[in-house]
């Protein structure tokens, strides 16, 4: 077994946030390697139209992602917060319900998905071209559900322990199978979008495998084991009370995704390919970000568990001066590179031309994009389901998907283009407001005890 104590307490602060930040980094920039492949690989076949229904289906696949969310996040909250209390046996309790409970919510959702496929297809906005190919590429992730909540679960579960490198190396063996079977499950044996669907659940599956090997082993301070399952006892509340505001900023961003898409639908399925191929593309700063920013969680929750404040706070200002200093060089690399960021995926020249400028577009909030994300991990890393529950329906369903409706009905396709740099401007005011509303009762709290 493995202890993480002198990091969480004693190891410098900048040393501390890159020992738990790179690693998970690195996760997501394998996240980023992982979705575009497929995207990558579909456009090689020239054919927008199968683009489109990939872009279409994407929102559906991270909705299953925000699902495994619910307990990873959730639980690598709960389990990084009873370690600082120094409860073992409670980490335990909470690893093994987080392990069943991924396992059963995942087989529940890949029946319901796959009854329920036509519903969804016209949810998502599949027209008469794109539905054929959306159909294949969802039922097939539909009946692997269980494996995609069980990897994203405890690729985070791990990380709650301290244990990031071991998390980065599941999320590395499943993008590199994907990334081997892209190429022959697509081109060689031409079976498109269905062998994209495949070689995505392929690649979960083995990281499953990794990731259960690594608790069989005795590796973890935590434990899987169904004698340590339990429900009761605050066990289950601890986990989904902030789970579920993690998991539902997710499902929210993928429901908004859907919306986007609907809009993007009334001008045709280019501009639904340009924006598919133009998100993947940003998918490189938002998830290094989001990395850098849920990689400290643990940290976050640790410290306040064990009621070190100040090295909480010194956590914070040092990872947001690191956010924007990021944030900025990756931006500048995107408006640079925007061109052969989009020919990467599809050399169509309508798409190209939508796709550079929606790239532009989605840049104008990324330097600072980074302080929304830290600003979100802190509240879940301190147990703080109300407000994180509150940033995260102001984020993406008071705010986004508002947006989309009134700028689509102002100033039509540009609008539209212009929706996401917009909501997220006015995220972060409300995200900074929130958490400096925390640390000021945290400091008015830390006073009374004091007295």
């Amino acid at each position: 077994m493995k202890t993480n104590t002198d990091l969480f307490e004693k190891v410098p602060v900048p040393k501390a946030v890159a020992t738990m930040a790179v690693p998970t980094m690195i996760s997501m920039l394998v996240v980023v390697i992982y979705n575009m492949a497929d995207t990558f690989f579909i456009g090689q076949t020239q054919d927008p139209l199968q683009v489109a229904a990939v872009s279409l289906a994407t929102p559906v696949f991270m909705i299953f992602m925000a699902l495994g969310n619910l307990f990873g996040i959730g639980g690598s909250s709960a389990i990084s917060r009873a370690l600082g209390e120094k409860h073992k046996d409670r980490a335990w309790h909470i690893s093994s319900f987080c392990c069943y409970g991924a396992l059963g919510l995942g087989v529940i959702v890949a029946v319901c998905s796959v009854l329920g496929m036509e519903g969804i297809l016209g949810l998502i906005g599949a027209s008469e071209n794109t539905i054929g190919f959306a159909r294949k590429y969802l039922l097939i992730i539909s009946i692997g559900a269980p494996t995609i909540l069980f990897s994203t679960a405890f690729a985070n579960i791990l990380r709650g322990e301290g244990a990031a490198r071991e998390s980065m190396v599941g999320n590395l063996l499943g993008t590199i199978i994907n990334i081997v079977l892209d190429p022959v499950m697509i081109l060689m044996l031409g079976w498109g979008v269905t062998g994209a669907a495949l070689a995505t659940i392929i690649g979960n599956i083995a990281a499953c495998l990794f990731y259960l090997q690594y608790f069989l082993r005795k590796k973890s301070t935590l434990s899987i084991s169904w004698k340590y399952f339990k429900v009761g006892e605050g066990i289950a509340k601890s986990v989904v009370a902030i789970g579920i505001p993690a998991s539902l900023n997710n499902i929210l961003m993928s429901f908004a995704n859907i919306i986007l898409n609907q809009a993007l639908v009334g001008y045709g399925d280019t501009p639904v390919a340009a924006m598919g191929v133009a998100l993947k593309s940003n998918m490189l700063v938002v998830l290094l970000q989001i990395g850098l920013c849920v990689g400290i969680q643990p940290l976050i929750g640790y410290n306040y568990g064990a009621g070190n404040k100040k090295r909480l706070m010194q956590v914070f200002k040092f990872t947001g001066i690191v956010s924007v200093i990021m944030g900025t060089i990756l931006t500048l690399f995107m408006m640079v590179a925007r061109k052969s960021l989009v020919q990467v995926f599809i050399n169509d020249a309508q798409v190209i031309t939508y796709g550079i400028q929606m790239v532009i577009a989605l840049q104008l909030s990324a330097p600072f994009l980074g302080i929304l994300f830290l600003c979100i991990n802190t509240i879940q890393g301190m147990g703080k389901a109300i407000p994180s529950l509150l940033l995260t329906v102001c984020r993406q369903g008071l705010i986004f998907i508002p947006l989309i409706f009134i700028l689509n009905h102002m100033f039509g396709l540009e609008g539209v283009i212009y929706a996401q740099p917009a909501a997220d401007y006015l995220s972060i005011v409300v995200a900074i407001l929130i958490c400096t509303h925390l640390f000021r009762n945290m400091e008015h709290r830390n006073e009374s005890v004091e007295a």
